[in-house]
């Protein structure tokens, strides 16, 4: 393991001592232990399957588009590398570690860099922007609950919701323009250089420049695979869903009434808007402060902390625990040299076919 991997998972390991500190501080843990018992093992069971199928959604997706570009690959490899994905997002700030490592193992298994690559930024677009419209149709529609519940957290969902659609704008312009995006790219480096905030590196913009160069071949992508764009973006609304989804199971295990499934959904979609951006591994710590505040209403008493340690620890925790185990199992010597083994045999076969 690298040594900004061991950093980030200190870093991790620490955020985490703080935010259960700060939550369970004043908070009597017998009541709260009570009502966790009293949750609905069949709900519970049905939560945690929920978000599997969270996190195995996007392998599944993964899956689909490289199928559309000739990819031969198992939906069950895809998955794994959704949950590898899924642990280095969780341990690394703003999520920036999931996507090269899932590069990583997917050039191990053999699939080109160029197809894994446009895949990976297409399923990232295709989810930030769902993200995105989910946040402008609260905005629209539920704007006076919006207010009522998220109370002095509500400027973090405007953030939340800028940043988003910020990045999306940038990633779009990127991709319909990526020799625009070059000369803006050099102009800003030559000035920040000039004001010495900034030392020459060509190895700086050679990596924007070939990271626009990707994007700009997701473009071309997006127009050639049109219906498998529109699957994918139907299939991740319903992904992003199902994570607001599993905080309904909980409420209902907990054998609470009077808040429609519509309300305690859109108020975990309100958390999730609000922290997705934020430099913290998994939102730790103003996650939780924020369910404490927007969920006071609908869970009442003890239930509301024991609400809040079963619903973090099913979607995150949990999920962090079990892609754990799969990114290790990959990362196993025999695991690897099996994997490069079956990349050889691939490779191999292509060549015969083409009589190399």
């Amino acid at each position: 393991m690298s040594r900004k991997n061991i950093l980030s998972i200190c870093f991790f390991l620490a955020l985490m001592l703080l935010t259960f500190y700060t939550i369970f501080h004043g908070n009597n843990m017998y009541y709260v232990w009570q009502e966790v018992k009293k949750l609905d093992p069949v709900y519970l069971f049905f939560a945690c399957l929920t978000g599997i199928f969270f996190v195995s959604a996007e392998g599944m997706m993964i899956w689909y588009l490289l199928r559309a570009l000739q990819c031969r690959i198992s939906v069950f490899a895809c998955i794994r590398y959704s949950f590898i994905g899924f642990f280095y997002s969780g341990i690394t700030p703003s999520a920036t570690g999931g996507q090269p490592m899932q590069l990583y193992y997917m050039k191990k298994a053999g699939l080109r860099i160029s197809d894994s690559t446009v895949v990976l930024m297409t399923v990232a677009l295709i989810y930030k922007l769902v993200l995105v419209l989910i946040g402008i149709g609260i905005l629209i529609f539920w704007y006076p609950s919006l207010c009522l519940y998220l109370k002095e957290y509500l400027y973090l969902y405007f953030l939340g919701l800028f940043l988003n659609t910020a990045l999306v704008a940038v990633l779009l312009f990127i991709m319909i323009s990526p020799g625009c995006f070059e000369k803006i790219v050099t102009a800003g480096e030559m000035l920040l250089q000039k004001l010495h905030i900034l030392k020459p590196s060509e190895t700086r913009r050679e990596k924007l420049f070939e990271m626009a160069d990707s994007y700009h071949k997701a473009v071309v992508f997006f127009l050639q695979h049109k219906r498998h764009i529109a699957v994918v973006t139907l299939f991740t609304f319903v992904q992003r869903f199902s994570v607001f989804f599993l905080t309904w199971l909980i409420y209902k295990g907990m054998h609470l009434s009077g808040h429609s499934m519509m309300a305690v959904m859109m108020i975990q979609a309100t958390v999730y808007i609000a922290v997705d951006m934020l430099p913290l591994p998994g939102g730790q710590g103003i996650t939780e402060l924020m369910y404490k505040t927007v969920y006071a209403v609908i869970f009442p008493g003890a239930c509301l902390t024991a609400s809040m340690c079963v619903t973090r620890s099913i979607n995150f925790y949990f999920l962090l625990v079990v892609s754990a185990l799969i990114a290790a199992c990959a990362a196993l010597p025999g695991r690897r040299a099996a994997v490069e083994k079956r990349s050889q045999d691939r490779l191999r076969k292509r060549r015969d076919c083409i009589g190399v």
